[in-house]
């Protein structure tokens, strides 16, 4: 597991991230714009960066140096 220093870091990092993605000027597009297979695009992005957010996070907290 990496020092609590640089796991910090890394979430914090990863935050920031995360708000830059979900509070982007792109999020006003995807309002406008249609949907895939009757899903509107602005669900799709939003739930498709959650779920990333969560997998990068779960791949950070779970990384292991041997």
């Amino acid at each position: 597991m990496p020092n609590a220093p640089l796991l910090r870091q890394r979430l914090a990092a990863l935050f920031l991230v995360g708000v830059l993605l979900w509070f982007s000027p792109w999020l006003g597009r995807l309002e406008q714009a249609g949907s895939w297979l009757g899903v509107p695009l602005l669900y799709i992005y939003v739930y498709g960066v959650w779920a990333l957010l969560i997998l990068v996070a779960a791949v950070v907290v779970g990384h292991r140096r041997d």
